[in-house]
């Protein structure tokens, strides 16, 4: 058998490698001409996952049996059309998978479904008299992007100007939406659907730059601190939005926001958090949504066991630098050995330039720490922060230390 996968990110490492451990030939698609799963693939070729003449062009060339992705929003429009087009199996059909990744439509759903979201409006061109009765701050995203790409905070109208032409300009369908700011901390919720029933697999707090106007996340930690106080809610929604959406077998990601009385469903989509989200997922519950996603486009059927929540601690650190060329990575695998950290993770490539942070797409690489008990987690924390470099063409260390604040 012969895969194509799209998209060449760090999770796509472990779907290749799950791929060939079934005997599956992989041909790897992706835009840029080095990402960090090439050199695990069988062939590569260079390729935009949004252009879908030329992933169809591929497929029909390489004579795939299958096309997949995983932990990634835009590239599953691809994966469904295409097979959809070519009469390939595909765990989620093609119009489902409009619905779920475009945040107009969810909007409207949640709204018709009675299911707790922000006030919202939805344009393609700015008119204020449609915002006449919402307050600043305001949050602009573009409907149909993810990790974060032209989202922002506002505070008053030529900020709201600016902010909706660039949202409008990430936006495949040049729209945008503007919806009420909450105050509170971000929750993601990793799900297993499975015959129609959702499964809640793992609730973690996404930790965000301090930016004014920017949400690009830096720490992902598990258990949320608010768990237990909103584990009910959240097992509601989950289902609400299964039900609503018709979603019967696949992974689901819901991102929210507590007030500290109620959730608010900020967006969702039909696959499991992107970056080491699969791994936090399998540490925590065992549960394997990589080898999940195979198996439901190989027909097969997952099956969500007894989830025995362990009473220990995780956080995944996202590493961000200031502008450089990339080099290499100091002090990661010193405090592997060492047992400090369970495992790192490099996202880009030698030679990668950065200039600024705008999304989550700009990070790095990062690390994980596990632990039994919350003090044991913070000082493994202290010293990994303390003892890892990110070093530039020049010799320097262009790593942003000041992002890597203490565990909570």
């Amino acid at each position: 058998m012969k895969a194509l996968v799209l998209a060449g990110g760090f999770p796509q490492i472990a779907l290749i490698n799950e791929l060939k451990s079934r005997g599956i030939t992989t041909v790897l698609a992706d835009w840029n001409r080095e990402p960090v799963a090439k050199k695990h693939a069988d062939i590569f070729y260079q390729a935009s996952t949004l252009d879908i003449a030329a992933i169809t062009e591929i497929a029909v060339k390489e004579r795939v049996d299958f096309l997949i992705t995983a932990c990634t929003d835009q590239a599953l429009l691809t994966v469904a059309k295409v097979s959809e087009d070519l009469g390939l199996p595909c765990y989620i059909d093609y119009q489902t998978a409009l619905n779920v990744t475009n945040k107009a439509y969810m909007k409207k759903v949640f709204d018709e479904y009675g299911i707790s979201t922000a006030k919202h409006v939805v344009m393609g061109e700015l008119d204020e008299s449609m915002i006449a009765d919402m307050q600043y701050p305001l949050i602009v995203k573009p409907v149909d992007c993810n990790s974060s790409k032209g989202v922002k905070k506002v505070e008053n109208i030529d900020e709201l100007k600016v902010a909706f032409a660039d949202a409008v300009r990430f936006s495949r369908t040049d729209t945008a939406i503007i919806e009420r700011f909450i105050d509170g901390p971000e929750i993601s919720v990793d799900i297993y659907v499975e015959d129609g029933i959702a499964k809640v697999l793992c609730i973690s707090n996404n930790v965000k730059i301090a930016d004014k106007d920017k949400f690009v996340i830096f720490r992902g930690r598990c258990p949320a601190v608010e768990t237990e106080a909103i584990r009910k809610p959240i097992e509601k929604t989950a289902q609400q939005i299964a039900d609503a959406f018709g979603l019967k077998n696949t992974p689901m990601l819901i991102q929210f926001i507590t007030d500290g009385e109620q959730v608010y469903v900020l967006e969702f989509s039909a696959r499991t958090g992107g970056g080491t989200k699969f791994l936090r997922i399998n540490r925590m519950t065992g549960f394997d949504v990589i080898k999940a996603v195979v198996d439901l486009t190989l027909g097969l059927k997952p099956h969500v066991g007894h989830i025995d929540l362990n009473n220990s601690y995780l956080v995944d650190d996202f590493i961000y630098c200031k502008p450089g060329i990339f080099d290499h990575l100091e002090g990661f695998e010193e405090m592997k050995q060492a047992g400090y950290i369970t495992d790192y993770y490099l996202f880009k490539w030698k030679g990668a330039e950065f200039d600024s942070i705008s999304n989550s797409g700009d990070r790095i690489a990062g690390f994980t720490v596990w632990a039994d008990t919350l003090e044991g987690l913070k000082e493994k924390h202290n010293i990994v922060a303390n003892s890892i470099k990110v070093i530039d063409d020049q010799g320097n260390d262009m790593m942003r230390h000041d992002l890597l604040s203490e565990v909570e």
